[in-house]
């Protein structure tokens, strides 16, 4: 699929660019060719004005180089040569000829295709006049130019080839990965709930068995409610991950209170701790400002809050702080002493699924809760990242204050 988009793009790009290479060219030769004949028309209308004696061939008429003659033509139709050069006026029959195809025309001037002229006709009160002019040198101009420009546009249209290749490659590469994120996805989450639902249905065969004592079942019974409840949470961090896939509404880029947002967020993880042996200190910076989702945040801060009470060693104390770093940034940063995070792993805990400590299978954790802090802070406009150092573990979310 990717290299059929790849090729699609390419296609597309070189079609623009050979619509707009052709454009070109026929406005380049048009202009050129109504140039060429404005200016001949204009020359041959100042020599009708004013003909000039027979002249030799390198002979200049204002600047131009024109081969021309000119014939006065007498109330019967008869003409005679006033002026030229280039030509053999003798031919007597092929000027009477020239002159009687000029005077059939309706327009004043136009071109005689067989004798390779253009002609001009011009009436003064005393005299009538018919200037021909050689179009040899003007076709040979046009054509000296459509070659130079076939040569240019061959060329151009072969380097914009190679960049619309390289193009392709380049815009098609978030798609890419894109896709490859999506395809590991669907491996990653198929994977995940395959296990649980392998537990359900062996623990469902068991108590559907004839066989068995009623603690035993009692036991497979209390197994399937836990693993229910596992894929149940599972299913719910794939939905809040698709809704933060979505981005944000519109309705949501509004000015919020961050402080009183990670506040809120952390009362109910104090009972928490509590229960757990674990001890909550925070320092938040009153009065922070930033635009976005104030449910989204307390969301980022709760699960930021729950990885730490995770990962932290018994006994611990986790530290949060929120304050202003520079004039237009606030830093949220959660700090918890525990096992430290591999350099490999700092930045692949963010990934969808991804587990630093496989063991943490077995305490609930799907992999999903980082991976959507991100999305969250994304959003919003933000980063986040992580640091571990002499086995103390902080995460830290930036966002632009207002």
């Amino acid at each position: 699929m990717i290299r059929r988009l790849r090729i699609k793009f390419v296609c597309i790009t070189m079609s623009i660019v050979t619509v707009i290479l052709l454009g070109v060219l026929v406005a380049v030769l048009g202009l050129t060719r109504a140039s060429l004949e404005r200016e001949s028309l204009d020359a041959m209308h100042r020599i009708a004005m004013n003909p000039l004696p027979l002249q030799s061939p390198n002979e200049e008429i204002d600047g131009m180089r024109l081969p021309y003659f000119v014939l006065e033509v007498a109330e019967d139709g008869t003409v005679q040569t006033v002026a030229g050069g280039y030509y053999d006026l003798s031919d007597t029959a092929f000027l009477q000829q020239a002159a009687d195809e000029a005077r059939q025309s309706s327009e004043l001037s136009g071109v005689l295709p067989h004798y390779n002229l253009q002609f001009l006709r011009v009436e003064t009160p005393r005299h009538s006049y018919i200037v021909f002019a050689d179009l040899s040198n003007e076709k040979q101009t046009l054509n000296g130019l459509l070659r130079s420009c076939l040569l240019i546009c061959g060329a151009a249209f072969g380097v914009f080839l190679v960049l619309s290749t390289l193009l392709a490659r380049w815009a098609v590469r978030p798609v890419e990965r894109a896709w490859i994120q999506q395809k590991q996805f669907v491996a990653d989450a198929s994977h995940e709930l395959k296990t649980p639902l392998t537990v359900i249905l062996t623990d469902a065969e068991l108590l559907c068995a004839p066989d068995g004592t009623p603690a035993e079942k009692a036991q497979l019974s209390q197994n399937m409610l836990t693993v229910s409840r596992q894929m149940r949470d599972l299913v719910e961090r794939l939905l809040e991950l698709a809704r933060v896939d979505q981005g944000l509404p519109q309705t949501a880029h509004t000015r919020i209170d961050w402080s009183d947002a990670v506040t809120e967020a952390t009362l109910p993880f104090e009972p928490l701790y509590y229960e757990k042996g674990l001890g909550l200190d925070t320092n938040i910076e009153p009065g922070l400002m930033v635009r976005g989702d104030a449910a989204q945040l307390q969301q980022l801060t709760g699960i930021l809050l729950d990885n730490a009470q995770k990962y932290a060693d018994p006994g611990g104390t986790i530290h949060l702080a929120l304050c202003r770093s520079g004039q237009r940034r606030a830093v949220l940063a959660v700090t918890n002493c525990g096992a430290p995070i591999a350099p490999q792993d700092l930045h692949n805990i963010f990934k969808r699924f991804y587990r630093a400590d496989p063991a943490h299978r077995r305490d609930g954790s799907c992999g999903l809760g980082l991976a959507i802090a991100q999305g969250i802070v994304t959003q919003h406009g933000g980063r986040i990242w992580a640091t571990s150092e002499n086995g103390v573990n902080t995460f830290y979310v930036a966002l632009k204050t207002l």
